[in-house]
């Protein structure tokens, strides 16, 4: 054990200095101007504005369609008044983001003194760290980030979600609060929405079995004519739509009541945790096979899109604003139609009811990868000094959902005042724009908290998000009946690139399998070769990693 640790810190410490010896070649970045605030010294809680205009280099990602100078974002000329700091922006197409952020990454010349949008994985993280790419923080969160620190104290369990094998922090996290435990807004990330416009117009009940539901779709189907003529539809109508192996519009929760009830609600691991706290794989459950079977009627019947394996969000979201859905799956159906001729289908009945949470959920939302500040900073403290200003009470709700005094265009919120007459953010009606593109409009992500002790303190609870959370309390909170989900876990180096060694081929062979079976169907002997091929492929040592790190989170609570 000593020979390996001895063999790992020395590796470290090559990579370390190969790191700032290329950081060296090639002058340090910002790290080398007169205003990269490498004079200032930084010794604790830093006060803003500073006294002279110091300049750092960040990059960040922006979605598509929307502002891309990040500089002329409301949120970020408010922050440089605020703070005088400048920031030099490497500003990065959201849909081009995964594949340049590692040539960024790994080029001293376009690598910056900090990152806003990584989203990194862990292993990522724990690359770059072994890299000596990017920086330890928890010093600089005890010491420069008073914000952050406070939002750790009253919520120790996020540190320690952050927090590595060896006790290092790599990365500044996104925190977003909205409910806890079975009634957090992340519990159910796609769920089902039906037509009740549809419904009413044919005198059609609420399907509450899988049987049930079937018999709605085939009466969408064949009163189309009826429909497309009572509403005014051009373009035919789709009893249901989703995309397959796509989070959000995934089908996948309707599957959730075949078998022992687990469904597929981790559509990236596939993992979900019994009663008895054993990691077990979904996607090998008899359940799911039975609830894929039944997913391949539908599609035999003409009762699903038949682009559902192939068309893209924008496809997706055209054809529902032309009103052609009877059952669609999102986040929100406000993005794919409209509010009021819409209701979320409750749990379908099949072998037993009820819905699997989203693993990680029971915490909030918690994003550990989120910002990270690189061994280009000449600053690091006073990089980090300015990065806790994401974390302050008014200036994270801002960063999430969008900012006020907006001129040129829709403002998410205004400038209002609490019970005690104290600033506070108050959402404005979104009217009949889209969630969605209004928050892209404005918001600029990055690292953030927003507490559920903020609202009605800072900022009011957005409406979209308001009845979002009404949703998950009274139509999916009560079929919740497993006890576990699988908690955010830091795993160390060696399991992270292990898991993501595994996982890259399982996941793919599942989601394609999936795919296949709904579309064509599945017999015994492809199954069985299914689950031998997962075998190979190294499921058993993937779940024994996953159920050492379970074990290792509820021995500590």
């Amino acid at each position: 054990m000593k020979k390996l640790i001895s063999r790992r810190n020395f590796l470290k410490m090559g990579a370390l200095a190969s790191a700032a010896m290329m950081l060296a070649a090639c002058g340090g970045g910002a790290g080398g101007g007169k205003d990269s605030g490498a004079n200032v010294d930084v010794t604790g809680t830093v006060s803003f504005p500073l006294a002279e205009q110091v300049t750092f280099t960040g990059m960040t990602s922006y979605p598509v369609g929307s502002e891309s100078d990040p500089n002329n974002r409301t949120i970020f000329k408010r922050l440089e008044e605020a703070t005088n700091v400048h920031i030099d922006w490497t500003a990065i197409q959201a849909d081009q983001w995964s594949d340049k952020i590692t040539l960024n990454m790994s080029n001293p010349s376009t690598l910056t003194d900090f990152v806003f949008t990584a989203d990194f994985s862990d292993s990522d993280l724990l690359r770059y760290a072994d890299q000596g790419v990017i920086v330890n923080l928890e010093d600089y969160i005890d010491n420069n980030m008073p914000n952050l620190k406070k939002v750790f104290e009253m919520y120790p369990e996020y540190r320690t979600m952050c927090t590595d094998s060896e006790g290092h922090i790599w990365a500044l996290p996104w925190i977003e609060q909205l409910g806890s435990e079975k009634t957090a807004i992340q519990t159910v990330g796609n769920m089902s929405f039906i037509n009740k416009k549809w419904l009413d117009f044919l005198g059609l009940e609420m399907p509450t079995t899988v049987d049930e539901f079937e018999q709605v779709l085939i009466a969408f189907r064949d009163n189309a004519d009826a429909i497309k003529s009572e509403f005014g539809i051009e373009g035919d109508i789709i009893p249901m739509s989703c995309i397959v192996n796509n989070g959000d519009q995934d089908p996948s929760i309707l599957i959730n009541g075949f078998g022992e009830g687990y469904g597929d609600a981790d559509k990236d691991r596939h993992i979900a945790v019994t009663d008895d706290l054993k990691v077990i794989c979904a996607a090998t459950q008899q359940g799911y096979r039975e609830g894929l079977d039944w997913l391949h009627k539908l599609y035999s019947e003409n009762l699903i899109d038949p682009e559902c394996f192939t068309q893209e969000w924008s496809t997706y979201v055209s054809k529902g604003k032309a009103g052609r859905y009877g059952v669609c799956f999102s986040w929100d159906v406000a993005n794919i139609d409209n509010l009021t001729d819409w209701e979320p289908l409750p749990a379908l009945t099949a072998d037993t009811r009820n819905i699997t949470p989203q693993n990680g959920s029971f915490t909030s939302g918690f994003g550990r990868g989120k910002c990270v500040v690189t061994a280009k900073a000449s600053n690091p403290a006073l990089v980090c000094a300015w990065l806790d200003q994401m974390y302050a009470p008014l200036q994270s709700p801002q960063n999430n959902w969008g900012t006020y005094g907006d001129e040129t265009g829709f403002n998410i919120f205004e400038m209002s005042t609490n019970d005690k007459g104290e600033p506070m953010l108050k959402h404005a009606p979104l009217g009949d724009a889209s969630p969605v593109e209004v928050r892209e409009a404005q918001c600029v992500g990055g690292p953030l908290a927003v507490l559920d002790d903020y609202y009605g303190v800072y900022v009011t609870c957005p409406d979209d998000a308001q009845y979002r959370l009404d949703w998950i309390k009274d139509v999916y909170t009560p079929d919740m009946n497993k006890k576990y989900v699988y908690p955010n876990v830091f795993m160390s180096n060696e399991d992270t690139e292990q898991v993501s060694n595994l996982q890259a081929d399982l996941q793919t062979y599942m989601n394609t399998q999936k795919a296949n079976w709904i579309m064509n169907g599945t017999t015994d002997a492809e199954w069985n070769e299914y689950l031998d091929k997962l075998e190979a492929y190294g499921l058993s040592d993937y779940l024994a990693i996953m159920q050492k790190y379970l074990d290792a989170y509820y021995a500590k609570q």
